[in-house]
């Protein structure tokens, strides 16, 4: 395939990506399902070196929000961030700081009191962009009627939006994420169910077992993801056949790009499309 020979593109054991590619090719769509993170995995990581923003980057930064607020929100992402990213510390030890960072950052905005019916406006206005070849991506997996599981960290109503203005919130499309709760007069009083993070993904998969249960016909699957939390988005999933992990990393390339390799079968360096995963994707259906 010649999308693997762009530079971006990295993998530890290319016979086994082929062997996997084989038996997706096999499978074909009816047992084809794809789970997939989104903040960094679907939308952009940068534009023109500029950093686009995710879900929760989204709403920190609107106008909705005081500077105020605005302050302490970056004061917390300054102080988190290099903990989620750190090559040197463990999923497990990472996770508390996680815990505290959404706890935190999700209590300053139930205190700005935001408005449910503003947020597409919000996330109109902002500069939220999907991968290039999203359009191809999303309509391929339609047609052919393979679901798609989307499973973020970010903010579900913001993520939901996004997808809908750009067109690609199709039925077979299932989001699950940080979902806010409004109180009657849509003003934001708190967020619904079990918090979501990079790094306890694996619960939130088994939380959503039914989910699976009634795809338990589609043996294959194509995760992908930006984060070693990742990986454990398929764990609710039974019998799994052949399962292709496609990693894209964005940041902290030298320290990380070993882990990734180890862990992901291909590995997508600073590649803002989806060319490699459209290419797989006109093969197998």
């Amino acid at each position: 395939m010649p999308q693997f020979e762009k530079s971006t593109v990295h993998m530890k054991d290319p016979e086994k990506v082929e062997q996997i590619i084989c038996g997706l090719i096999k499978g074909g769509a009816s047992k084809l399902q794809i789970i997939t993170d989104f903040d960094m995995t679907l939308s952009k990581f940068a534009v023109n070196g500029k950093r686009c923003p995710t879900c929760h980057n989204i709403i920190d930064n609107c106008k909705l929000v005081t500077e105020e607020c605005r302050q302490k929100l970056l004061q917390l992402k300054n102080k988190y961030y290099p903990i989620e990213i750190d090559p040197h510390l463990t999923m497990e030890e990472k996770y508390p700081f996680m815990v505290e960072w959404y706890f935190k950052s999700h209590t300053l905005l139930v205190e700005q009191r935001l408005e449910k019916d503003k947020l597409s406006e919000v996330v109109r206005e902002s500069d939220a962009a999907l991968r290039e070849g999203y359009e191809q991506f999303f309509d391929r997996l339609q047609q052919h009627s393979v679901p798609v599981f989307i499973f973020s960290a970010g903010l579900g109503d913001v993520l939901e939006e996004i997808i809908r203005q750009a067109g690609v919130y199709h039925p077979n499309v299932k989001v699950v994420s940080n979902f806010m709760d409004f109180d009657d007069n849509g003003v934001l009083k708190g967020f619904k169910g079990e918090l979501i993070h990079v790094y306890n993904k694996h619960d939130g998969a088994l939380r959503n077992t039914e989910y699976f249960k009634q795809l338990k016909e589609y043996h294959n699957i194509i995760l992908m993801g930006d984060s070693l939390g990742d990986l454990s988005m398929a764990d609710g999933v039974p019998n799994v056949e052949n399962i292709l992990k496609i990693g894209f990393l964005n940041d902290k390339v030298e320290e990380r790009l070993d882990k990734y390799l180890d862990s992901y079968d291909i590995v997508l360096v600073k590649d803002e499309t989806l060319e490699v995963p459209n290419a797989i994707l006109q093969k197998v259906l």
